[in-house]
């Protein structure tokens, strides 16, 4: 008998019910695991079905078709003499269950449900399925008769079993299952398991690739054998983009890795490994063996089929691999652009639209548009037919085959600049400028007609009309004239993107793309209906500072030298006019009262770490006492939540981005939360007055350097409201929001995001402008709430 067999894990592009589809990538995964030498192949979670079914896991027809495609795949004669295992829901006894159904030669061997499901982050799998609690225990499954009538098995095992061929034992995991404080294969490689298989459905977030294959890793490690990894990639039609990242481990080392990022529907990573190796590691740890000596036996379903063959002495291993991962740079310029890729090409449409202002958020957007395009001919190149057809698809022209990623990004992204009076001569530069350099298709218009327009209506109806708070109007009308630009661009957007392919002479219509980022879907500093309601947004899910941090790696990775100088500019929504010498009235950090640095740290403490008003003041009084007063840290707390507590309604209207931040807001799967609030937050601020009123006096300043009093500061407000105060976040807005302050300090005088701090000296994340802004937050009235 030999002792080294080749296994097989894959990577699939699946989409939610896309039966057909999805059997196509099952079988061509089969028959290239075939091909390469394998003897067994196993698949990622549900992939029969897709992951995201979601509520269609209610509805009976997706169990029936889920079993009709799985007896299209075991009928196949690409699946003779390979042992294979594919996800799929059953439903036994009245119960749904999410499974690894295995099968041998058209004969089933065990169905396998998940026995610890996932309903954190994303996840809510115990909406739709029940975990198998029922350890090691099987039980009859009662055979739909379609499949009774092929196999002539009328029942199979179902339950927590593992199967055992001639040669060794495969048991299962499944997602959850791995990451689970009583992980299964701890039990199962003392019980003699030696293959420990998991399908998974595991989705990006930025910097957390390397948890999956640590705890793949780890789990050989410590328990021994190999462990089989396989995940699913790419978009299936929900917001979230599957990692791929599909592995196999041997005893604590990693011998093969998919890739996290591909425009491929169908990856086959494969590894040989000895058996032999598992059984000496194994023995060497001997606290090990003296617990397996006890070790509960596993119900074994045993398979006449050796994975090995008598004649591989000659056979190579698989050796240890070294791998890097991605940089979260790298990450925001591969993950979106894939998401955007599967969402074009299944959603039927002809390409994008974008309102490009030429700041970091919107050439963020066309900067991962351009990133797809050079992936799509990178693909191409390298003969992925897959590919070729689709974007011949979506071009309506059979006869292209890109070459170029400029010359396909002008026939797929549309860039508009949208320009008012408010608008400078430098953002509408950076935006020209920009378009050329990625080679979109580009237009420039004036929206001061439309603007006017519904002015004109507005005064026919009620004989006044707003003026801005330059020309002496009130917050109400500054705000409003705001907003009126904001949502002009909107319709604006719809309208082009309906027909600029009709104006170019191709059939179909664009997707809109938005562009706001994680932080200020956070703050709410965005105007409902304007130009961040689109039909996708790439970048919803990235914060402000990892977006300038892609943008200086674009810069010099694409060749776009036009991105230093959007970098270098100063986030503005230009929705106010302009000052007399032409340079900018609002900033958007002066407009929502605080830094997207501060942002970025309270995103990360109200999700990541569950804080409160109370726990997130107690936090930063400690992260930040070398340079605010407890007093100052309140404020800024207080600040945030108001201005949250205001605008989280605006999380329902939130336009659907690729999930890629652990503090998103999206409030649709991801954020589960109110989006009304008592707005004063009366008892939590009241605690946290009353810490403040016991560390105010023993608190010192750890700077010598004399710092403006909360009185000093407010002074500055009053004396300066002409000039920079707000009722409301000028760039998008609606009518409950708060008031900015500006405390007369320069910009220059300020350190930039990107630069490091002095050396020995910890960045503590703050900003000392808009310091005091407690009591400045208004109601619809412009009563003090």
């Amino acid at each position: 008998m030999g002792r080294k067999i080749t296994v097989a894990v894959t990577t699939l592009n699946q989409w939610a019910l896309d039966f057909e589809g999805n059997m196509a990538r099952i079988l061509q995964s089969i028959l290239e695991a075939k091909d390469m030498g394998a003897s067994y192949r196993t698949g990622p979670e549900l992939e029969i079905c897709g992951y995201s079914c979601e509520d269609h896991f209610r509805e009976p027809d997706t169990f029936l078709h889920s079993w009709e495609t799985l007896l299209e795949i075991m009928m196949s004669p690409i699946c003779e003499n390979i042992l294979v295992d594919v996800g799929m829901p059953v439903m036994h006894q009245n119960v749904s269950y999410n499974c690894r159904v295995a099968f041998y030669n058209r004969q089933l061997l065990l169905i396998r449900p998940k026995m610890a499901l996932c309903d954190d982050g994303n996840y809510r799998e115990t909406r739709w399925f029940t975990a198998w609690t029922k350890a090691l225990q099987t039980e009859e499954f009662q055979l739909p008769r379609m499949i009774s009538e092929h196999t002539g098995q009328l029942t199979v095992p179902f339950g927590d079993a593992v199967i055992a061929t001639r040669d060794t034992c495969i048991g299962y995991e499944i997602c959850e299952e791995l990451w689970n404080v009583r992980s299964k294969h701890i039990e199962m490689s003392l019980a003699g398991v030696e293959l420990i298989v998991n399908g998974s459905g595991s989705y990006m977030e930025l910097r957390k690739a390397h948890i999956t294959t640590d705890l793949i890793r780890n789990a050989s490690f410590k328990a021994g054998g190999a462990y089989l990894f396989s995940n699913l990639r790419g978009c299936d039609g929900q917001r979230v983009y599957f990692n791929g990242c599909s592995a196999i481990a041997l005893n604590g080392d990693l011998l093969a890795r998919g890739q996290q990022f591909a425009l491929q529907d169908v990856e086959v990573t494969l590894a040989t490994i000895d058996l032999e190796e598992i059984r000496a590691y194994r023995v060497s740890l001997r606290s090990r063996c003296s617990t397996a000596a006890g070790a509960a036996a596993y119900p074994r379903i045993r398979c006449d089929f050796e994975m090995s063959t008598h004649s591989d002495i000659f056979k190579t291993s698989t050796p240890p691999l070294q791998f890097a991962y991605h940089t979260p740079e790298e990450e925001i310029a591969l993950g979106p652009a894939c998401w955007l890729w599967d969402y074009l090409r299944r959603s039927g449409q002809g390409g994008f639209f974008l309102p490009l202002s030429g700041g970091v958020d919107s050439s963020s957007s066309a900067t991962i548009v351009h990133s797809m395009c050079r992936l799509i001919v990178h693909a191409v190149q390298h003969g992925d037919a897959q590919v070729l057809y689709d974007i011949r698809k979506i071009l309506a022209d059979s006869d292209y085959t890109p070459d170029n990623a400029a010359a396909l990004c002008n026939r797929l992204l549309v860039t508009c600049f949208m320009g008012s009076v408010n608008s400078s001569k430098e953002t509408r530069r950076r935006a020209a400028q920009l378009a050329n350099q990625l080679g979109s298709y580009h237009i420039e218009i004036s929206i001061d007609l439309a603007v006017n327009a519904l002015l004109s209506i507005f005064n026919a109806v009620t004989g006044l009309t707003p003026v801005f708070r330059k020309q002496g109007g009130c917050a109400r009308q500054n705000l409003a004239l705001q907003n009126i630009q904001s949502r002009i661009r909107m319709v604006l957007a719809y309208i082009f993107a309906q027909l600029m392919l009709w104006v170019r002479n191709r059939p179909g219509g664009l997707l809109v793309l938005g562009s706001a980022n994680v932080d200020e879907s956070l703050r709410g500093y965005l105007t409902k209906y304007d130009c961040s309601s689109a039909d996708i947004n790439p970048i919803g899910g990235i914060s402000k500072t990892d977006l300038r941090r892609f943008l200086t790696y674009a810069k010099d990775k694409y060749n776009l030298p036009v991105l230093g100088s959007i970098i270098e500019a100063p986030p503005t929504a230009e929705l106010e006019p302009l000052q007399e010498n032409g340079e900018l009235m609002q900033t958007d950090e002066q407009d929502m009262g605080m830094s997207y640095a501060e942002l970025s740290e309270y995103g990360r403490l109200r999700k990541q770490a569950f804080c409160g008003p109370y726990s997130m003041f107690c936090k930063l009084v400690a992260t930040w006492k070398g340079d605010l007063s407890p007093k100052e840290v309140a404020d800024k707390v207080k600040h945030f939540f108001r201005c949250y507590a205001i605008n989280r309604h605006k999380m329902t209207v939130l336009t659907p981005s690729v999930h890629a931040e652990s503090y998103s807001p999206d409030d649709n799967r991801f954020d589960h939360r109110p989006f009304l609030y008592r707005a004063n937050w009366s008892w939590q601020f009241k605690a946290i007055d009353d810490e403040v009123d016991k560390l105010q006096p023993i608190y010192t300043p750890s700077s010598t350097q004399l710092r403006p009093s909360s009185d000093d500061l407010l002074l500055s407000h009053d004396t300066s409201t002409q000039r920079s105060s707000h009722l409301d976040d000028s760039k998008h807005s609606s009518p409950l929001s708060s008031a900015s302050l500006d405390v007369g300090v320069s910009t220059a005088a300020l350190p930039r995001m990107d630069t490091p701090p002095p050396l020995g000296k910890k960045p503590s994340g703050y900003s000392k402008v808009h310091v005091n802004v407690l009591g400045k937050i208004k109601d619809r009235t412009g009563i003090p709430v």
